[in-house]
C-alpha cells in the first residue's frame, strides 16, 4: 500500500466515524423521560349534623392522607415512588401490583419515614407485554392501593 491510499482509507474512516456521531447525537436527543406524579390527600370532616367527607374521583373516601405516587419511564427504565401509610405487607401488596403491570423489578428500597409512613422507591425494566403511559401507571397502582386500603 502506498501512503495516497493509506492517507484515504483515513480520511474515509474519519468521515464514518463523524457520521456515527452524529447519528448517536441525534439519538440521545430523541430519548426523553416521561414522569407522572398523583399527589392528593383526602380528609374526614366530622359535622354535627350526619358527617360528610370529600371524595376522590374513583368514589373513594378517607381520614387518612392516601398515598403520594410518582413514576419515571426512561427508555425501558420505570422509576416509582410511592409515599404512603405503613400497613401490613403494604410494601409486598405493591411489588405484586408492579409486577402485574408487565413490569420487572429491579431494584427496590422501602424505608420507614417516621411512626406511621413509608417512603417505597422501585427500579422496574418494561417485559415484553408492557404497554401503558406513565399516568396510567400511577393510575392503575393508585387504585389498586386504595382497593386494599377500603375492602
Amino acid at each position: 500500500m502506498d501512503k495516497a491510499s493509506v492517507l484515504g482509507d483515513a480520511i474515509k474512516y474519519l468521515k464514518q466515524l463523524q457520521e456515527r456521531v452524529k447519528s448517536l447525537e441525534e439519538q440521545s436527543k430523541k430519548k426523553t423521560m416521561e414522569s407522572a406524579v398523583f399527589v392528593k390527600k383526602y380528609q374526614l370532616s366530622n359535622d354535627d349534623d350526619g358527617s360528610s367527607c370529600d371524595e376522590s374521583s374513583d368514589g373513594y373516601s378517607a381520614d387518612q392522607a392516601l398515598p403520594e405516587i410518582e413514576a419515571r419511564v426512561a427508555d425501558k427504565d420505570v422509576l416509582i415512588r410511592i409515599h404512603c401509610e405503613n400497613q401490613k405487607a403494604i410494601a409486598a401488596r405493591i411489588f405484586g401490583e408492579v409486577e402485574k403491570l408487565n413490569l420487572s423489578i429491579v431494584q427496590s428500597n422501602v424505608v420507614r419515614f417516621g411512626s406511621s409512613t413509608l417512603d417505597i422507591t422501585i427500579v422496574a425494566q418494561m417485559d415484553d407485554g408492557f404497554s401503558l403511559t406513565v399516568k396510567e401507571i400511577v393510575k392503575n397502582l393508585r387504585s389498586s392501593l386504595l382497593k386494599f386500603w377500603f375492602r
